[in-house]
């Protein structure tokens, strides 16, 4: 595959957020449980596809970063998908580990109820 020309063929909108060009990324398992939600900048993007692992672009730390350098926790890219309008990409990845920094599977497990934020996941590890 030349990673080039997919992306060109992407035809995608990338949006100045904090003054970088970014496009939404949304990671999910092989199951369609959301795992997280990041930002890709062009070379995140292009590092994925040439590696088959994700990457994505650290807005607070203003770099890139492979998922699970530092953990472990990798995800390894299985297919993506491109929305209708080209500003967000959808990742199905196989998940090695937990997907949050805060040690759960997914980084959607806190569930608003009655006001109040409940955590609903179930708590793996501390990375």
């Amino acid at each position: 595959m030349d990673v080039e020309d997919t992306v060109k063929k992407l035809n995608l909108k990338f949006r100045n957020i904090e003054g970088e060009r970014l496009i939404l990324a949304i990671t999910c398992d092989e199951n369609k449980n959301v795992l997280m939600v990041a930002f890709m900048n062009e070379e995140a993007l292009k590092k994925t596809l040439e590696t088959g692992y994700m990457h994505y672009y650290s807005t607070s730390r203003k770099k890139l970063w492979r998922k699970g350098e530092e953990s472990g926790n990798v995800q390894k890219l299985i297919k993506f998908y491109r929305d209708c309008d080209g500003d967000a990409l959808l990742f199905i990845v196989e998940q090695k580990g937990v997907a949050c920094h805060e040690g759960y599977y997914s980084c959607f497990h806190y569930k608003i109820e009655d006001g109040e934020l409940k955590i609903t996941g179930e708590y793996y590890s501390k990375r």
